[in-house]
């Protein structure tokens, strides 16, 4: 295991890095690099063979078994020990696990999105976002499309959100949604809060391009109307909306429960 470094001062300029990318959105797309926080995350990133350039170990951290597990992966990795309180300002969580990972952020997939896919359109939240990656993944969805709008993909908090979904996905930002469908050999489902064919009564049993919108505003009008199909959620007469993460939800294992009826 690497000796690890100790840093206690915010001046230090290896902390205002993590700092500056800890806490601003833009870093890890600007900078080619991310933040992977926590053990299981720290863990997911050895398991998948992603490029780890920097550890972060907290104070008291270094006295879990498991964080001492992980540093023992770490070769040539330079590791960095931080006090706990600094570790608390990169991590941005109440009780972190004490250990983190600089990781560089995997190159954007190439060639056309085949076979199920989620494209979202300008969903800001970054919590959305890291759950809908989640859900992705548990229902076998592999290509994600980011549009412009979208929170970045490879932020930590979605990262956070996202448990380790990032790394079995194919993940694309910034992209031309509508350019993108011609390319998708699925049918298209833009999903609408009204006037859709109910959910239910679609056949999902093909490969599915699903379009989500925005929280508030929903999908744009232009991709509505490039969509091969439209779907409602049908919900009860005294509710308005569902969050755009629970939607995304229901709309794939909705299409999982239907292909699992054939076997």
């Amino acid at each position: 295991m690497n000796t690890l470094r100790l840093i206690t001062s915010r001046a230090n300029p290896a902390f205002k890095a993590l700092s500056a990318l800890a806490s601003d959105p833009r870093a890890p797309r600007r900078e080619g690099r991310t933040l992977a926080d926590g053990i299981h995350l720290v863990a997911d990133c050895f398991a998948h063979g992603i490029t780890v350039q920097q550890l972060l170990v907290s104070e008291s951290g270094q006295q879990n078994p498991q964080i001492v597990a992980l540093l023992t992966h770490a070769g040539d990795i330079e590791c960095l020990l931080l006090s706990d309180a600094l570790f608390r300002e990169i991590s941005g969580v109440a009780t972190p696990t004490g250990i983190a990972a600089v990781i560089a952020i995997p190159p954007t997939p190439q060639g056309a999105v085949a076979g199920d896919a989620v494209l979202l359109d300008a969903i800001q939240d970054a919590g959305n976002v890291g759950a809908i990656l989640r859900t992705a993944a548990a229902a076998g969805v592999r290509d994600i499309v980011l549009g412009p709008g979208c929170a970045g993909a490879w932020t930590p908090r979605v990262l956070r959100a996202g448990q380790g979904a990032h790394f079995n996905l194919r993940i694309r930002e910034q992209a031309d949604l509508a350019a993108t469908l011609i390319t998708c050999s699925g049918i298209s489902v833009a999903t609408v809060a009204r006037d859709g064919a109910s959910l239910y009564a679609l056949d999902l049993r093909q490969p599915v391009v699903w379009l989500f919108g925005n929280e508030g505003a929903g999908l744009s009008a232009e991709l509505i109307a490039v969509a091969q199909q439209r779907a409602t959620i049908p919900l009860a007469a005294t509710s308005e909306s569902l969050n755009v993460a629970a939607a995304v939800a229901v709309c794939l294992f909705e299409a999982v429960r239907q292909r699992q009826q054939l076997s």
